[in-house]
């Protein structure tokens, strides 16, 4: 798998030479989506599109970073990352709340941080599907300038002016903002996405990186590794080559 990841990068690489590794990895998953369009039979998409298998409309891929995050799509043959509404092709994973409980995500929340610290959110990625109590997120409460507090269930939430939100519905927050922009690209709703996750992710965090998808709207047809997209991408890759 490492030696066909290697190989990908290089092919990568040679298509788009200026895009970052992160990048790259939401590139891996726009191939993965692109290749779920021709195994519309698979078990895992028959139990995301109500069994009947088949995926209609648009496939984005997004990488639902720890930074930054982006979404790719496939046209034709040809991974492209596409800009946001500041031209940037990538997003801070960044979501804050003014005084006002005006929701700021991306850029717009990422330059007020210095002056609203407290309602500012990042790296939230390291919280999701987390107990409160987990060594990671005590970890994290000496880091960060944000309030993490205990939800009901347990689990490590986030505390903006007072109300609370999962780390769920921060990450929900900014897969809306790659949904939109995929939607000003295409000039079209867009419902489907994968998207791409750490190898070391459990299957809390998988189930959680789900559910933001489901809260901002988007059907998560797969939450895939990044090294598992890397070997299914070559692959996909390898069988185009045969076939052109």
């Amino acid at each position: 798998m490492f030696v066909q990841r290697r190989v990908f990068d290089a092919c990568l690489k040679h298509l788009t030479p200026r895009i970052s590794h992160e990048q790259s990895s939401l590139i891996r998953a726009s191939i993965q989506a692109q290749s779920l369009r021709h195994k519309s039979d698979s078990k895992d998409v028959s139990k995301n599109t109500g069994g009947g298998g088949k995926v209609k409309g648009h496939i984005i891929g997004i990488d639902l970073g720890t930074t930054n995050s982006c979404v790719a799509i496939m046209e034709g043959k040809t991974p492209k990352v596409l800009e946001n509404a500041e031209g940037m092709r990538t997003t801070p994973s960044v979501v804050a709340f003014s005084k006002d409980n005006e929701r700021l995500v991306g850029m717009p929340a990422k330059r007020q941080a210095v002056t609203n610290p407290q309602n500012t959110f990042y790296a939230t990625k390291r919280l999701i599907g987390r107990k409160f109590n987990d060594d990671e997120v005590k970890k994290e409460m000496q880091s960060v300038s944000f309030k993490i507090v205990r939800a009901s269930n347990g689990d490590a939430w986030v505390d903006a002016n007072g109300k609370t939100y999962s780390p769920s519905q921060i990450g929900a927050f900014v897969l809306m903002k790659m949904k939109e922009t995929a939607e000003n690209y295409y000039g079209s709703p867009v419902k489907n996405a994968v998207v791409t996750v750490p190898a070391y992710f459990n299957d809390s965090q998988r189930q959680a990186t789900k559910d933001a998808g489901q809260i901002a709207g988007l059907n998560v047809l797969r939450v895939v590794n990044e090294p598992t997209a890397a070997a299914l991408a070559y692959g996909l890759e390898q069988t185009n080559d045969r076939n052109s």
